[in-house]
This record gives structure tokens, C-alpha cells and sequence, in this order.
């Protein structure tokens, strides 16, 4: 017989988790070793029971499915990690991706295509529910929000310029050369595709890059 793939179900419902296990006993290839109802009792419980694929729910109290799935990848970088929820989140999808889910799948799935993640996450192959992969993929053409790639310092003085002070000012409130000053404006400038600094502290306030006191 094939080698056994040992699971791991984590999810705060103990009817989902229940229901999974019961359809996985079906399985002769596949053994449920521990069921948990929260990220930290998986933390602690996967060098027990070293299981080879953790079924993680996206959505739980305390600490979520991404901080639990970043955590046990990095802990643990042997053991697989399929994501599997009720809600169809976009955003969550990248970021259980990103935190090093190999799958996503939704709820609402058929039984078979569970084991069948399983037994392809056990073998480093993915699976992505349709929903999810619409998600990732807009997640990727989704344009980016303006001034996403602005500095903390470059924040730091584009706050400084919605008050109304000069690069002089600037310099020596944040204790740099007005030259260095003048760099960070000319970039700002540039990120923001503005023109004079009056355009750039009107988008700053339109779209609320810097906080405002």
C-alpha cells in the first residue's frame, strides 16, 4: 500500500471540521491525525503529529488562517498547506498564497475534490477553486492605488507640504539638507504624476496619503 498522508484540519466549526475528518476515514490513503479550532493549537500541535498537508481555514478568531499558514510554512516548510473557506474574500486569496498556502479552495467543493487537493498538495502540485483563481488573477491587472510606492520619509515630507512648509522648513524639521529635501519633492512629484507641489498636497488630502492632524 501507498504511503499515508497524514492531515491536519484546522478550523474553528466543529461540524466542518467533523464532517472532513468522517469523509477522510473513506480515504485509505489519507489519515486525519488532529483537528484543532485555532492557528495556535496548530502551531503547537504540528511537531506532534507532523502532518503532511494542514487543511486551514482563512477566517478564524484570534489569529487567521494567513498568520497561522506564514508561521507553520516557516516553521514547519515540509508540511503543505491547503486553504479552505467559506468566504470568498479576494483579498485573502493572495495573501494565503503569498504566506505559502499551495491551494484554495472554497467550501462549497465536492468531497472528492478535497482528497484530491490533498493528494496533489502531498506531491508539491496546487489547486485553485475557479472563484480563486478569478480572484488571484484580478488581484494581479487590479490597478495599484496612487502613492503605493512612496516612502516613509518621502510620506514624511509630502505631510509637510500639505501644511504649507518650504523645502528650508522641511529640512529642518525632519533634520536633513534642504538638497536631500529637494530629491524627495522631485520624487514625490514624480509618484504622484504631479506637477507642483499645490497638486501634489491636494492628492495627498483627495486621496488621503498622509495623515492628517
Amino acid at each position: 500500500m501507498d504511503e499515508i498522508i497524514r492531515v491536519m484540519i484546522v478550523d474553528d466549526h466543529p461540524v466542518v471540521r467533523n464532517g472532513i475528518s468522517l469523509f477522510l476515514e473513506t480515504c485509505p490513503d489519507i489519515e486525519c491525525v488532529a483537528q484543532v479550532d485555532n492557528g495556535r493549537k496548530a502551531l503547537s500541535m504540528c511537531g506532534e503529529v507532523q502532518p503532511d498537508v494542514v487543511l486551514m481555514d482563512v477566517v478564524m478568531p484570534d489569529m487567521d488562517g494567513v498568520a497561522t499558514t506564514r508561521a507553520l510554512r516557516e516553521a514547519y516548510p515540509d508540511i503543505q498547506v491547503i486553504a479552505l473557506t467559506s468566504f470568498e474574500n479576494e483579498e485573502s486569496v493572495p495573501a494565503m498564497i503569498d504566506a505559502g498556502a499551495i491551494s484554495y479552495l472554497l467550501k462549497n467543493v465536492a468531497v472528492d475534490e478535497i482528497a484530491d487537493a490533498i493528494r496533489r498538495a502531498y506531491n508539491g502540485k496546487g489547486m485553485l477553486s475557479p472563484e480563486a483563481s478569478q480572484a488571484l488573477v484580478r488581484s494581479v491587472t487590479k490597478p495599484r492605488p496612487l502613492g503605493y510606492d512612496l516612502t516613509d520619509r518621502e510620506r514624511e515630507v509630502l505631510a509637510l507640504i500639505v501644511k504649507g512648509l518650504n523645502n528650508t522648513e522641511i529640512g529642518e524639521k525632519l533634520y536633513i539638507s534642504t538638497s536631500t529635501v529637494k530629491n524627495h519633492v522631485s520624487n514625490i512629484l514624480a509618484k504622484l504624476d504631479a506637477v507642483t507641489r499645490s497638486e501634489a498636497a491636494a492628492l495627498a488630502v483627495q486621496h488621503k496619503l498622509v495623515e492628517m492632524e
